[in-house]
């Protein structure tokens, strides 16, 4: 027709689909990845190389897998060694003092105890196979390892026999924070039941510090006293505290 103009062709090809464009359902952001994927099995595989050379809160998250089979559990291990200090005195708090760090149950605090006692158990079989004198650091070490982080005062008594062998240690009391009561003749009426010619006295200082008290002279002397009649020599007093262990006799006290 006059006066109309007809629509320009496109040289260049089909129109596109406009509705089609519309409605299209863009993409989803791909979610970044965990920054601790794979984090387990790198881990693992460090231990393998280097057991040694793990810092102690890696050794604690290579336990925590067995309780926690999923999940990052760093953040964890960390807040256990921050909260008592160590990873040995994680090990030595009490099942209800673990549960007191958010993400620690019943299967954590127990697995962990369960690695305490182990360790004691060793240790104790370490000391009880040779004499005393023999396996000394390994003594040191045990007595350590059992009563450096405890919260309240124990007295305990290594009875041996008379190669200097142990033969029974045993808790004899329990206390407060800064006193656990000893009564001489129960030491000694203990030892003779066992047939203990000898014994080592250990308590700790849940101070941290093992500098023997006034008290701890005097109680020594007189559990002296009380076995010298019936030929039960002591031969040591152990004091142990976070900052290591005095010895009564390396001191000259008796």
């Amino acid at each position: 027709m006059r006066g109309m103009v007809a629509p320009r062709e496109l040289a260049e090809g089909p129109q596109p689909d406009l509705w089609s464009a519309a409605t299209r359902t863009p993409k989803p952001a791909k979610t970044p990845k965990p920054h601790y994927l794979g984090h387990r099995d790198r881990l693992r595989d460090r231990a393998a190389a280097t057991l040694d050379a793990l810092p102690d809160y890696e050794l604690l998250e290579l336990h925590l897998f067995r309780a926690i089979p999923r999940g990052d559990v760093k953040p964890l291990a960390k807040a256990l060694i921050a909260r008592f200090g160590s990873l040995a005195a994680v090990l030595a708090a009490s099942q209800a003092e673990l549960k007191t760090v958010a993400g620690v149950g019943e299967a954590v605090a127990r697995d962990l105890k369960l690695l305490h006692q182990t360790a004691l158990r060793v240790g104790r079989e370490a000391v009880g196979r040779r004499t005393v004198i023999t396996s000394w650091s390994q003594l040191l070490a045990y007595v350590k390892l059992a009563l450096a982080h405890e919260p309240r005062e124990q007295f305990r008594v290594l009875f041996l026999d008379k190669k200097n062998q142990l033969i029974a240690d045993e808790l004899m009391n329990r206390g407060t924070v800064d006193h656990a009561p000893v009564y001489p003749r129960e030491v000694v009426r203990r030892a003779l039941e066992l047939s203990s010619s000898a014994v080592i006295l250990v308590h700790n200082h849940p101070s941290g510090d093992p500098t023997p008290s006034a008290a701890d002279i005097q109680m020594t002397r007189e559990v002296v006293e009380a076995g010298r009649p019936l030929r039960v020599a002591v031969h040591d007093h152990l004091v142990v505290g976070r900052d290591g262990v005095a010895s009564f006799r390396a001191l000259g006290l008796f």
